[in-house]
């Protein structure tokens, strides 16, 4: 589980400054895909990082798994599997040492690893070029390494910031697949992504954030009730063009 309770991180911009995420509360329960949602500058990669414990929130907590992120941040590492459009692969190691090289980071034994090795392999259909070099792998390939490499350690909570990025409509439903698998398996999810439509495929409730703030939050149907929209998209432009007016 993943509980976030007014966070809020501030900087300072031009000398001026700036509420990047602003006393923001959720909760993602296992079995749970939240999509935490924005436009460019809402805070959703801010909050990400102060949910990983790679920065100090100003006010408020995030926690995993009862551990916080301020004040165990190790702990927290432990439990969460991380995907991300940046992540790469050490190109001159096998597909297979490098997911054996991240079972050993997580301090899991050397006869454990082969047996997590194989099984994440079965699940994304890996076993065909685990003994390749990651340089000659093909995009796709390379992005079931990562998601692979994410899940290895079995955690209960995932991060996935924008998973589908320049990938094609084969490699994407890839994607789509395992968060579907993530959620069968009672993981707790958050997905940040900028592709609306494929959000509403995915995620069972929504974190809407514009400039820090998170304006709305629900299920689909709860959102439309709200607002009147009936698409993700819609609802967003609609949000965007309140503030504007405000």
């Amino acid at each position: 589980m993943i509980r976030v309770a007014q966070l809020t991180k501030k900087f300072l911009v031009d000398g001026k400054p700036l509420i990047a995420v602003d006393h923001l509360t959720f909760e993602v329960h296992p079995g749970e895909v939240y999509g935490l949602l924005g436009p460019n500058g809402a805070g959703k990669t801010t909050t990400m990082r102060m949910v990983l414990g790679l920065m100090e929130p100003d006010e408020g907590f995030a926690e995993v798994e009862g551990f916080s992120s301020s004040e165990s941040p190790n702990e927290v590492k432990r439990r969460i599997g991380f995907v991300s459009s940046t992540a790469g692969t050490y190109q001159w190691l096998t597909a297979r040492e490098m997911l054996v090289f991240f079972c050993e980071i997580y301090g899991i034994t050397e006869s454990e690893a082969g047996q997590r090795v194989e099984q994440v392999a079965d699940m994304l259909d890996c076993k065909s070029f685990l003994d390749q070099r990651c340089a000659s792998l093909s995009t796709g390939q390379r992005q079931r390494i990562n998601l692979a490499r994410a899940i290895v350690h079995d955690p209960p909570t995932m991060l996935l910031d924008e998973p589908t990025l320049g990938l094609d409509v084969v490699a994407s439903k890839v994607v789509f697949d395992y968060i579907k698998m993530l959620q069968d398996v009672g993981k707790s999810v958050i997905l940040c992504t900028h592709r609306l439509e494929q959000a509403e495929r995915v995620c069972n409730r929504f974190g809407l954030l514009h400039q820090g703030v998170l304006v709305h939050e629900g299920t689909l149907p709860e959102l439309q009730q709200r607002t009147g929209q009936q698409s993700l998209v819609d609802i967003f432009l609609q949000m965007i063009e309140q503030s504007k007016a405000a």
